[in-house]
């Protein structure tokens, strides 16, 4: 049964609504933001094609997105705070589906990098949802409520299996179009399907006090708070950036075309996104810092096999030289970005695990922050991606940054364990 408004409440104020259905509609709402923030996945090869981009600008305009729903999220996690997700999440779903429309009528790169900017307010909701789902959920099932929520990252998926074929039909401002219209209805549909969370009906009600903007950003000065957003970067950031730069690898690398590119590229991500709520149900069964140790291991195997480019070499045989070839085909790279995608699903959710449980007070800050480096690994990735192609002419020389920031997160984290156990052994007694 779902709680009655109090008599003390203000009488316009939004109706109630369950932990359910909170959760239900915040991950869809999250699955449409999604698919709109990673647009530029797929109309980005063919504005490549027609304004003759360099790697390094097609990674900036396929960035750009990334960029703003990055920067965004503190402060909208804090918004959420303060003035309650129900209303945060739908202006800023209603904002960002203004400006996806207008970017149908941008065709030239300034232009399409200032639509970008707008179309970016999309990502900024994952902060509001966040602060949002988890006011609904005592601490023991935060993980498993926020791994759910975090399975709208399957939208990048949406818009890898349905915009080639949009795009192909009708062109990629019908894309933009059509991705914009849904936005719009599902900013209608939240905002008449769900009601406001138990913090903000207990201010309006006189039973809280609201925290000051002083006390919003108190616990971002915790270096702790800080090693949470480089695990973030990686496995939110990361996530992100192979979404975006899969399709323009897997044409350039095996001749795929862009259907086909989509398709796999689709293939990757709706694993990395739907067993994110496996992830979250893990980290409240066996621990966060498990999650987390064997994400990253394995994370770096994987960036490890895939950094390495085909190889032509000859060694000297007994009878003369021996010419070897060493090459990853297509079906072994696919197998092996499907492990990588699907241990940073599990570290997504393992790292949102800590957040209300160190800061239970300030989950739209703390979560904001981390999530704001996370987004902007996924706009500075691909950047990195792109220029790293012009410079050294290695395709594979994404996976090596990958393998340089997993091994940097799994040494960081592991010191910084070592040192917290060795504290609290130091509290007990001889």
């Amino acid at each position: 049964m779902e709680p009655t408004m109090t008599p003390h409440e203000p009488a316009l104020s939004a109706p109630t609504t369950t932990p359910v259905r909170a959760l239900s509609m915040s991950t869809i709402a999250f699955t449409v933001c999604f698919a709109v923030w990673t647009i530029f996945s797929i109309i980005g090869v063919r504005i490549k094609e027609e304004l003759g981009l360099s790697e390094t600008q097609f990674g900036l305009l396929v960035g750009t997105p990334i960029l703003t729903g990055s920067l965004v999220r503190l402060a909208l996690g804090i918004w959420t705070d303060r003035y309650g997700g129900r209303l945060v999440y739908t202006v800023t779903m209603l904002a960002a589906a203004i400006a996806t429309f207008l970017l149908s009528f941008a065709h030239t790169y300034a232009h399409l990098l200032l639509a970008g900017l707008g179309v970016g307010l999309a990502g900024g909701s994952f902060a509001v949802g966040v602060a949002y789902v988890s006011r609904f959920y005592p601490a023991q099932k935060q993980g498993t409520a926020l791994g759910i929520f975090g399975v709208g990252n399957v939208g990048a998926a949406v818009t890898k299996f349905l915009a080639p074929f949009v795009l192909v039909a009708w062109g990629w401002e019908a894309v933009a179009q059509v991705w914009a219209l849904a936005l719009a209805a599902m900013a209608i549909l939240f905002w008449f399907t769900t009601g406001d969370d138990p913090v903000i009906r207990a201010r309006r009600a006189g039973q809280g006090a609201q925290h000051s903007f002083a006390a919003d950003f108190e616990p971002l000065k915790n270096l702790q708070v800080w090693r949470f957003a480089l695990y973030y970067f990686f496995v939110f950031g990361g996530f992100v950036a192979l979404s975006l730069w899969l399709p323009r690898y897997l044409i350039g690398v095996y001749g795929f075309d862009i259907a086909t590119a989509g398709m796999i590229g689709a293939a990757y991500s709706i694993p990395a996104s739907v067993f994110r709520a496996y992830g979250g149900a893990l980290s409240d069964r066996s621990g966060a810092r498990t999650v987390m140790y064997w994400t990253f291991a394995v994370s770096a195997v994987c960036a490890l096999i895939l950094s390495i480019p085909p190889t032509d070499y000859v060694v000297r045989g007994v009878n003369g030289p021996i010419a070897a070839h060493f090459e990853i085909g297509p079906w072994a790279f696919i197998a092996v970005i499907f492990v990588l995608g699907f241990f940073m699903s599990l570290g997504k959710a393992a790292v949102y695990k800590h957040i209300p449980v160190y800061y239970p007070q300030n989950v739209g800050a703390v979560g904001g922050l981390v999530g704001m480096i996370g987004g902007l690994g996924g706009f500075f990735l691909p950047l990195l991606f792109g220029w790293l192609n012009d410079v050294t002419g290695l395709w594979t020389s994404c996976f090596m940054a990958l393998f340089v920031i997993v091994a940097g997160s799994l040494v960081w984290m592991h010191i910084a364990i070592r040192q917290m156990e060795r504290r609290q052994a130091g509290l007990q007694p001889a």
